[in-house]
């Protein structure tokens, strides 16, 4: 391996991973970096020891003679093989090396297993949204992605010896969060590739110039102020068409998850959305589910907790981290050692209910499905939520064993302040900018309540209390504060997505992390023992963290008796006085809602996002944004052509001898022809009339140029002005000499010009100098 191919090599990984700093926006932290690095200095380790240690067999085999073309391309065409056998070994050892040799030789059976990572990935794509946290299966995509990247850009830029071609695999790379990320992606997910590209870019340069043999330091530094003052030029055409590329609405690398097949249309799913205000058609109730429990007053049959607040979405679904089935995990949920609580046991035969979300008691700590499927369904510590891979819950019986929480007042009245630097402190008590009123009132509820307990049943009896109002309704009346939230305080009217959305996020005010809770009450009791749950128990309800106890549930909404649970913690305040009316009320479906748009991170937070449907219309944003992108990739692509065509017309309007001299020394430059700086103009005359037919009219035109610029050089000042004649010398001299160099070179010279390197160190100096006033250099003189 010679030190060009060295140095390319180097440059073409150190280029990927500047391109892959697109990613950054993608993901809720940086856990993707150490595989996507892993992945990169493996092909680069790769193709050196592969080329090295080919050179060095050809050499012992062939004793010294050169290899043919034949099996120049050969070696050629299987270092790449190589750097993907060693891509394998290294996505083994990171994501699948139980069944693989030592942990790290690919196996039949490591390849399965890394297969199903990767179809874990793949699924994890249409339910994860940016930012995505960094599941094993996406981060195993993402490395498989940049690998066969890396490999890519270093056999063109190594092999192929095009370094600047590659850098057009960079824009793939800009293109994944482009299409994915609502809003900005930030300075550096596009610095990052326009790095990559200007770094290419001056390989690819010095390279060229280094075939001519004028390369020296000084190239170096001037090749690499122009690859930098081209990759200026891309970050600041990026960021211009950056702010006119249309973004996609929804922020999420698919369409997330949602409600199963039947939806919200027909009542038999429940969609991961609370809004603050609207109004609820019940539908005739369907037969959803009967359970039959180990105890006689089962409590709530959970759905999915919401647990993302905006104050135009309402509450909404992040993004869900469950990476096992559920078949291996006889422990989902456990509760804390402080918590009191009772097992439960129920099974459940699915009647109509269709839904990606599994019903199932609070805490549980296992769920068997009868029969085959239970590899689909994954569970999410975070919230609790039992939720199907490519799977819903029609036609399922499965049974679950239960910690049901049985807090005492004592234990929720000793419960303090969590940290402000607790994980579940900072995510659950996240809000946006409230209204004054709402945070006045939270303020004027809690004044008087010391601990998080009190703080929370001081809001509840707010609500709760039938003294101060609010009163139990289908619909909600149209406000006039431009707030939901405000408007359900104000007018004291809504069902129990109002009651409970309310209440969350007064208390998360308050201080105490909170989270809205989507499933069923247990239903009505049948005469054989077993609850049969209709689409008129669906709810919604509270669930509020404590400091060594976990979740806990609290009701705001003033439901029939038969059907709430019973939560001695949190008793109504003037329940007893529910009127018969009250109590004929059905408990509501929650409504179809369009899908949560911008999840964020439990853990760390995230950037939100508008809500938006998957609608035709969406459908012309991601080809509008390939549009535009396909229009800066080639405006870079175009900017060193149109550049030295600006440069070349500006010689030709002077009409100098000397610029007309320059503009066909820069042509055989750019063509790659040889030539030296310390040449006389009749020297390179006649190396440059070699190329050409010694009677041919480029070669007289070429003899003419030259000896226009030594009578320009040596000759008396009015020689300096050349005969119009020359111009038309030129032309010809360069359309002939441009016709005696392969097709390749004459592409190269058009598209790629080396002499815009050559000399921009001097230009920019002869720039400075003619800008520098003359006072100071008379100065800097005496």
């Amino acid at each position: 391996m010679t030190d060009p191919d060295l140095r390319s090599a180097v440059v073409a990984a150190t280029a990927t991973l500047l391109g892959s700093a697109a990613l950054s926006p993608v993901y809720t932290s940086a856990a993707w970096l150490t595989p996507v690095l892993a992945v990169v200095l493996t092909v680069l380790a790769g193709g050196l020891l592969l080329r090295v240690g080919g050179a060095a067999l050809w050499s012992a085999l062939a004793r010294g003679r050169s290899p043919s073309p034949r099996v120049s391309a050969l070696g050629t065409a299987l270092v790449p093989l190589g750097q993907l056998a060693l891509l394998l070994a290294v996505l083994t050892a990171l994501f699948a090396p139980t069944e693989a040799i030592s942990g790290i030789v690919p196996t039949p059976g490591s390849v399965e297993q890394l297969l199903a990572v990767l179809a874990d990935g793949s699924a994890e794509l249409q339910e994860q949204a940016t930012p995505a946290l960094p599941l094993t299966g996406l981060l195993a995509l993402t490395s498989v992605f940049v690998g066969v990247l890396a490999v890519l850009v270093d056999l063109v830029t190594v092999g192929g010896r095009q370094a600047t071609l590659a850098g057009f695999a960079l824009l793939v790379l800009f293109c994944v969060p482009v299409a994915t990320v609502t809003g900005t992606i930030g300075l550096v997910a596009f610095v990052g590739p326009a790095a990559g590209l200007a770094l290419l870019m001056w390989s690819d340069q010095r390279r060229r110039l280094a075939a001519t043999g004028r390369t020296s330091r000084r190239s170096g530094v001037t090749g690499g102020l122009a690859a930098l003052r081209t990759g200026t030029v891309a970050v600041a055409a990026g960021l211009v068409l950056g702010s006119l590329v249309p973004i996609l609405a929804e922020g999420s690398l698919a369409s997330g998850l949602g409600g199963g097949s039947g939806g919200g249309a027909t009542g038999t799913s429940l969609d991961p959305v609370a809004t603050m205000q609207g109004q609820l058609t019940l539908p005739e109730p369907i037969e959803l589910l009967r359970v039959d429990a180990s105890v006689t007053d089962p409590g709530y049959l959970r759905a999915v907790a919401i647990d993302e607040y905006d104050n135009e979405s309402g509450w909404t679904l992040s993004n869900m981290r469950g990476e096992e089935s559920i078949a291996d995990d006889d422990e989902l949920a456990p509760l804390p050692d402080r918590q009191s609580y009772r097992p439960v046991t129920a099974t459940v035969e699915v009647l109509e209910h269709d839904d990606r979300f599994l019903p199932t008691l609070f805490a549980p700590q296992s769920v068997r499905l009868d029969g085959e499927g239970a590899d689909g369904w994954r569970f999410d510590p975070d919230t609790g939520t039992v939720y199907g891979r490519d799977v819903t819950s029609g036609g399922l019986s499965y049974t679950v064993a239960a910690s049901e929480p049985r807090p005492t007042l004592a234990q929720l009245t000793d419960a303090a302040l969590l940290g402000p630097e607790d994980p579940v402190q900072q995510f659950f008590t996240a809000l946006p900018m409230l209204d004054p009123r709402v945070t006045d009132l939270v303020a004027q509820l809690t004044a008087d309540s010391g601990t998080p307990y009190e703080r929370v049943r001081s809001i509840q009896d707010f609500l709760t209390d039938r003294s101060n109002g609010f009163v139990y309704s289908l619909s909600t009346e149209p406000g006039t504060t431009g707030d939901d939230l405000v408007d359900f305080l104000t007018l004291r009217r809504g069902y129990c997505e109002q009651y409970a959305g309310a209440m969350a996020v007064m208390v998360r005010a308050a201080g105490v992390p909170a989270r809205v809770a989507l499933g069923y009450t247990p239903g009505t009791e049948q005469r054989d023992g077993s609850r049969l749950i209709t689409s008129d128990d669906a709810h919604a309800w509270v669930e509020v963290y404590f400091e060594d106890l976990g979740w806990v549930p609290f009701d705001p909404t003033p439901i029939a008796r038969d059907r709430a649970v019973e939560l001695p913690w949190a008793p109504r305040a003037g329940e007893e006085e529910a009127t018969d009316s009250q109590a004929q009320v059905p408990v509501p479906t929650a409504p179809s809602q369009p899908l949560p748009s911008a999840p964020q991170d439990r853990a760390a937070g995230g950037a939100t996002g508008a809500q938006s449907g998957q609608g035709g219309e969406d459908l012309l944003w991601p080809l509008a944004g390939g549009v535009a992108l396909a229009l800066l990739a080639a405006a870079v692509a175009a900017a060193p052509a149109w550049i030295r065509t600006l440069q070349r017309r500006r010689r030709v309007a002077s009409g100098s001898a000397g610029d007309l001299w320059d503009e066909l020394t820069a042509t055989a430059l750019d063509a790659g022809i040889r030539s030296d700086p310390a040449w006389t103009p009749r020297r390179a005359a006649r190396e440059l009339g070699d190329l050409l037919r010694p009677d041919s009219p480029g070669a007289d035109a070429v003899l003419r140029l030259a000896l226009a610029e030594e009578s320009a050089s040596y000759g008396p000042a009015n020689a300096r002005h050349a005969h119009p004649d020359l111009t038309a010398a030129l032309t010809t001299a360069r359309r002939e000499l441009l016709g005696a160099v392969p097709r390749g070179a004459r592409l190269r010279a058009r598209c790629w010009p080396a002499s815009l390197v050559q000399g921009a160190g001097s230009r920019l100096a002869a720039a400075v100098a003619r800008r520098v006033p003359r006072t100071m250099r008379r100065t800097r003189a005496v």
